[in-house]
């Protein structure tokens, strides 16, 4: 009867835990996915305003050249482009905003940023691309310094509520 009461006690412990560090972990993946795509969008600015490349060739290269737990998303853009033969590339990028939310835990001011790029994405001329390109990175940064403090002081809250709920559902199982 002891060691089922310690296993069910320890299996309690460790669920609880898992899911606070589950939560906890959504901060820092936001903060990471921030700077990858800062990166990707940076490297987006070259390939179109100083390279000339067509965009869906830049958008393949961005994919090749980035870290992959953001990039895939240039290629799926590029892959609706071509396939759909969409005249606005708003649309693609507006087809993986579920994409954005969930698996990248996007917010939603941080998917309005990436679906401003591609509203102005492909619009203009080479040098007013330059200055949206640098106009939304600025809000990335910005968002980016948001999301550090949001990080700081939540990851630890959950991770250490987790472990504390845990217990204490041991303690009043005892």
């Amino acid at each position: 009867m002891i060691i089922m009461k310690f296993l069910g006690g320890l299996l309690v412990l460790i669920s609880t835990s898992l899911i606070g560090f589950f939560y906890g972990n959504q901060y820092s993946n936001r903060l990471n996915n921030l700077v990858y795509m800062e990166q990707c969008i940076k490297m987006l600015e070259t390939e179109i305003v100083y390279g000339a490349v067509p965009l869906p060739e830049a958008m393949l290269n961005v994919y090749k050249k980035g870290n992959k737990k953001v990039s895939f998303l240039f290629k799926e853009i590029r892959d609706h482009i071509i396939e759909n033969k969409v005249e606005e590339v708003y649309y693609s990028f507006y087809d993986l905003r579920h994409i954005l939310k969930n698996d990248l835990n996007f917010k939603q001011q941080d998917i309005e940023i990436i679906l401003s790029l591609g509203r102005v994405l492909g619009t203009s001329n080479r040098e007013d691309q330059g200055k949206n390109f640098q106009l939304i990175l600025n809000q990335i940064i910005i968002l980016e310094k948001e999301a550090k403090l949001e990080r700081d002081k939540n990851e630890k809250m959950f991770k250490s509520l987790g472990v504390l709920v845990g217990l204490a559902i041991v303690i009043i199982l005892i």
